[in-house]
This record gives C-alpha cells, sequence and structure tokens, in this order.
C-alpha cells in the first residue's frame, strides 16, 4: 500500500464520522421538546428520588412554585410557598396548568335510534 492510499483511507474515514456525528446531533435535537417559561410562571418540580422508596400512587411532581429567574444554560430560580427560593435544572420542571381553561366539546348523547 501506498502513503497516499492510506492517507485517502483515513480522510475517507475522518468524513464518514463527521458525517455520522452531523446526523446523530440532529436526530438528538430533533427529539428536545423546547419549554417556553418565563419569570412569574408556575410550574412543578420532578421528585427523582422519589424512585428510591416508591409509593404506588404517589406523584413524583411537587409543587406548585413559582418562577423568579432563568439563567443561562437552562437553570432556573424557584420561589416556593415560603418566598424560599432555590435553584434547580431547567430540565425537572413543567407547566402548572391548573387554572388554564380547555375547550371542551358538548358532550354525545348515545340514545336509541328511532324505531322505523
Amino acid at each position: 500500500m501506498d502513503l497516499h492510499e492510506l492517507d485517502e483511507i483515513r480522510l475517507e474515514a475522518n468524513d464518514n464520522s463527521r458525517i455520522y456525528k452531523e446526523r446523530t446531533k440532529a436526530f438528538h435535537d430533533k427529539k428536545i421538546k423546547h419549554k417556553d417559561l418565563k419569570a412569574g410562571d408556575k410550574v412543578l418540580l420532578f421528585n427523582s428520588r422519589l424512585r428510591l422508596f416508591p409509593g404506588k400512587l404517589k406523584s413524583r411532581w411537587s409543587g406548585p412554585f413559582k418562577i423568579k429567574d432563568i439563567l443561562p444554560y437552562g437553570a432556573v430560580t424557584l420561589l416556593d410557598s415560603n418566598a424560599k427560593e432555590f435553584t434547580v435544572n431547567g430540565q425537572r420542571v413543567k407547566r402548572y396548568m391548573a387554572n388554564e381553561s380547555t375547550e371542551e366539546e358538548p358532550p354525545l348523547r348515545l340514545d336509541d335510534p328511532a324505531p322505523v
């Protein structure tokens, strides 16, 4: 084998590796759900330690908490009911939607058809 052939094989392997990494990153980024959170919103906090002592009907979400500030790189500063603040990873929170109204369709009646 010639040195030029080895260089060509190495360059082709580098290109294939770069293409693979780009495709993997694009697939990963497509699956990420971006959260539109802002200061003043109410959120629930995921309790990841609950799995150590699982309760069958125990919820892993606690709260609601109020967002005080959104820090760079996804960190969120929360306020609890006692005005105590703490910072958590933004991936551990989700919007609290208790007071938001949703439009419901009128109920569908399931009566027997009229006899002919």
